[in-house]
């Protein structure tokens, strides 16, 4: 098989393999492009939950970035877990550097169980700072409530927390359903132009582990081989459902969905 693109995917590691940077590579190359790591923070955890997490400094989360890229050229870069305001800025200032178009970010600010993974500072920079410098951000009802101050109940106030969030300066965002208690899940894509309402079957299963490091770095796959970024969205949530439609069952707790699908891409892009 042939690569198709190269990308660069700053977050954190997951011990367990069900998350975090080993759900990216998993997926990345699953969808059959190369990816690179910089890592933010190295966690202790299994399906049950985390024990422990230990940061990176951060002058070497940016030489990582920057070392890497500077040898092998991304065609895209997807961002995950983000746990401090000092990491938040020496990212900003490697995208700066790198100069990469297109930029996906999955802002990890809530724990499955609820608790906040990054304080107030930190997400007052990501709002004025990082998110005029991504082409797509990928929030969960939690995070977008954290992002946007609305208390999300349905699809109309995802519409509203959408388009608040599209005024801070990104220019796409997809708001992820799963949390709302409906029949199917539903995902928002907005920008300035639109909207696009995408409806999936809701599985009966636990585990769903990894499911948006998961979704986040199909998009990027998808959007690094020439996907418009409303096509990769579309594109990675079919790749996620048939994740967790096809789970390994693996743990006693939340487990893993499974990253061994894979999508072919054809020559000519939609």
């Amino acid at each position: 098989m042939r690569i198709k693109s190269k990308i660069l995917v700053i977050a954190g590691s997951d011990s367990s393999g069900g998350a975090g940077i080993q759900a990216d590579i998993k997926t990345i190359t699953s969808l059959g492009s190369y990816a690179m790591t910089a890592i933010t923070a190295v966690t202790v955890q299994n399906t049950k939950g985390v024990k422990s997490v230990f940061p990176i400094p951060v002058d070497e989360i940016k030489d990582q970035i920057l070392y890497s890229a500077k040898d092998i050229k991304p065609n895209a870069i997807k961002i995950g877990m983000l746990h401090s305001a000092s990491v938040i800025k020496k990212v900003l200032f490697s995208l700066k550097k790198l100069k990469i178009n297109k930029v996906v970010l999955d802002p990890v600010m809530v724990a499955k169980g609820g608790s906040r993974l990054i304080d107030a500072n930190a997400i007052k920079v990501l709002k004025k700072n990082l998110l005029n410098h991504v082409s797509l951000i990928t929030p969960n009802i939690p995070e977008a409530e954290v992002l946007t101050g609305i208390k999300i109940e349905n699809k109309k106030d995802m519409i509203i927390a959408g388009k608040k969030i599209i005024k801070l300066g990104v220019k796409n965002v997809l708001i992820k359903g799963g949390h709302l208690k409906t029949r199917e899940v539903i995902d928002i894509y907005l920008n300035n132009s639109g909207l696009k309402v995408f409806t999936s079957p809701r599985y009966k299963t636990r585990n769903t582990h990894g499911t948006g490091c998961t979704l986040s770095s199909a998009i990027t796959t998808f959007f690094s081989c020439g996907k418009s970024i409303k096509k990769a969205c579309e594109l990675g949530i079919k790749y996620v459902n048939l994740a967790i439609l096809s789970n390994p069952n693996y743990g006693k707790g939340h487990g893993p969905i499974n990253h061994l699908n894979s999508l072919k891409l054809k020559k000519k892009f939609d």
